[in-house]
């Protein structure tokens, strides 16, 4: 089996190497060449692909990329990647995109005679390095037993059904744990404000009903302005976005995740999507400085 790799960046390149150590052959593309190096010293197994007309070998090709229009520009058009595979191959997503853009991407694989499959992944990239990132798995069932020894080389497989459900998975968590972080801020200026310094809050609200994922692992760099971008500010407001998008096409009105949603633009908008989304903590801080 010869498989393809499309994007080999923060999330995608562990995954690539993973497939490259388990011994498996790799056609790697990345248009920064020397992230696709990173990739390729796995192992002897992986391969350099030039242009997307290299993938007419493959029997599988992965994609892992930030935004949805990455995805959608990477697999359609005259020299999307559809154009060139053979049928009968399948395509395994793995970016974090709504279930309208994975629904659009699954009937034009169809229509080249390719099979789709939603593959959402759940944690950071030094899980997906273990091979420990959970996936969220949805697509024809046929098509996701043909590709499951795949799963477990790169993650944690977790058959969710459904090619929404698989792309709902990820985008609730995120939704959730962006709100959390929003409220954590504003926790954390509130207790500025009684006098506690939140590194000397957080130790306090760890052995009580506010404590989450974001507080222990955010928590401390809010304290410390530590914002080096371990998950880009810009990258949580398009989750955002996406959920929020997500849930009004179905007729819902998620409210408070629409408010972490302005909070989010709100620091983006401030220059600070590079940043870590930690970083809300200080567009709040900066709001109140310059509140009438």
């Amino acid at each position: 089996m010869t498989l393809g790799f499309i994007g080999t960046g923060t999330m995608g390149g562990p995954l690539a190497r993973n497939l490259i150590r388990a011994g498996k052959t790799v056609l790697v593309y990345n248009r920064t060449p020397h992230k696709v190096d990173a990739v390729l010293a796995a192992g002897t197994t992986g391969r350099r692909a030039a242009a997307f007309a290299d993938f007419a070998v493959c029997d599988v090709v992965f994609t892992c990329l930030a935004l949805p229009e990455h995805v959608t520009q990477a697999a359609l058009g005259p020299d999307g990647v559809y154009a060139f595979l053979r049928p009968g191959s399948v395509h395994i997503e793995l970016s974090t995109i709504d279930p309208a853009t994975a629904h659009a991407l699954a009937d034009a694989a169809a229509q080249h005679g390719v099979a789709y499959v939603q593959c959402t992944l759940g944690k950071t990239p030094a899980h997906a390095e273990k091979a420990e990132e959970p996936l969220f798995i949805g697509g024809d069932p046929q098509t996701v037993e043909r590709v499951s020894p795949l799963f477990p080389l790169i993650g944690v497989p977790n058959f969710v059904g459904t090619i929404d459900a698989a792309c709902a998975v990820k985008l609730i968590s995120n939704l959730i744990g962006m709100a959390n972080l929003a409220v954590l801020a504003e926790g954390l200026r509130l207790g500025e404000a009684a006098g506690l310094a939140p590194a000397d809050l957080l130790p306090l609200l760890a052995d009580t009903g506010a404590r989450s994922f974001q507080m222990d692992v955010r928590g401390p760099w809010m304290a410390a302005s530590d914002y080096a971008p371990r998950f880009a500010l810009a990258l949580a407001l398009k989750d955002v976005r996406l959920g929020c998008e997500m849930a009004r096409s179905w007729g819902l009105s998620p409210q408070l995740m629409e408010a972490a949603l302005a909070f989010f633009r709100r620091a983006d908008a401030e220059g600070r999507g590079a940043e870590d989304c930690a970083a809300v903590y200080e567009c709040l801080r900066r709001q109140e400085a310059t509140a009438p």
